[in-house]
């Protein structure tokens, strides 16, 4: 195969990952990034039929000291889609990236706020602010926070997705796979609060959160939101970073710190696997040392505080 019928093969991958595995654009795009890197690693001369282990395993460590494990994995995930891919139509034989295994990603505990800080960030109320942007904003906290979302389901809502009356929201998750979350009273007040200000013909076809720019009002996108927490975050006095993510992990640990079943947990936030939604047991456990080790007058009978309890001297989650 010729340098163009590379490109071909990744043309018509893609048309694949969008048509048979329903994945976004945004996984696309990543994939579609990853692979033509990989392609001009090996050169104007490569074929996708000729690529060997030792391709693989080159491309993957000239990158190792610049790229996280994450994105290393990420990569490699790419290339062996795309020879299963090849495999399946009959293109190629054999698959170079079998047996290479990934690199060892950190597991790093997620980092919730506080239901303090949680309840801060929504109260936040900048002076001079217009106000269907107040509205919004504080919708879309009351939201990440309230209803657990993924700040990509959040974006894609229309206005037809929030029943207020029925206090539930229609989710489309990973995979395109639905799912109903109930909508707690604050979440429920502030967007009828926000949607007061839009009702009229037509408005429930219309993106549930939209830009208020002069022209467009178009969706929201991703990029907003992240910048709409973080600037509401830092007029609220909040500490390290606080993005969408964030708060869906606070939504998880604060259901489970007030006694969810971790399976209930998991239908809520959409975990295909419950292995994922097992990892906030461990947020909640480190947690509660943290409490025990500034409350309880013997905390420090040992003079060594919660670490010689989590037996491995780790600081705690903060």
């Amino acid at each position: 195969m010729s340098e163009t019928s590379f490109d071909a093969v990744l043309r018509d991958f893609d048309t694949f990952l969008d048509r048979e595995r329903n994945l976004s654009p945004r996984t696309r795009r990543a994939y579609a990034t990853d692979l033509r890197q990989f392609r001009d690693f090996l050169g104007d001369t490569a074929e996708p039929g000729r690529v060997e282990p030792d391709d693989v395993r080159a491309f993957l460590a000239a990158r190792h000291r610049e790229l996280h494990p994450t994105t290393l994995g990420r990569k490699l995930a790419a290339i062996r889609s795309l020879y299963r891919y090849l495999r399946h139509t009959g293109r190629v034989d054999r698959d170079p990236s079998a047996g290479i295994r990934a690199p060892r990603r950190p597991d790093p505990l997620p980092r919730p706020l506080s239901v303090d800080d949680c309840e801060t960030l929504v109260e936040e109320d900048p002076a001079g602010r217009p106000d269907e942007a107040h509205r919004r904003d504080r919708a879309i906290v009351e939201l990440l926070y309230g209803a657990g979302l993924r700040v990509g389901e959040l974006v894609a809502l229309d206005v037809r997705d929030v029943d207020l009356r029925g206090r539930e929201v229609r989710v489309l998750g990973k995979g395109r796979k639905e799912r109903i979350v109930p909508l707690p009273a604050a979440a429920r007040r502030a967007v009828d609060d926000y949607l007061a200000l839009r009702r009229g013909p037509g408005y429930q076809g219309e993106p549930l959160f939209r830009a208020l720019a002069a022209r467009g009002r178009g969706r929201l996108s991703q990029r907003s939101v992240r910048r709409i927490l973080r600037e509401r975050a830092r007029r609220a006095g909040l500490p390290g970073r606080v993005h969408p993510h964030r708060l869906r992990h606070s939504y998880a640990t604060h259901l489970l710190d007030m006694g969810a079943d971790l399976r209930e947990i998991q239908e809520l936030l959409g975990h295909a696997s419950l292995s994922t939604t097992q990892r906030y047991t461990a947020v909640s456990a480190a947690r509660l040392f943290e409490v025990y080790d500034r409350a309880h007058p013997r905390a420090a009978a040992d003079g060594d505080g919660g670490a010689r309890r989590r037996g491995d001297g780790e600081e705690p989650d903060a």
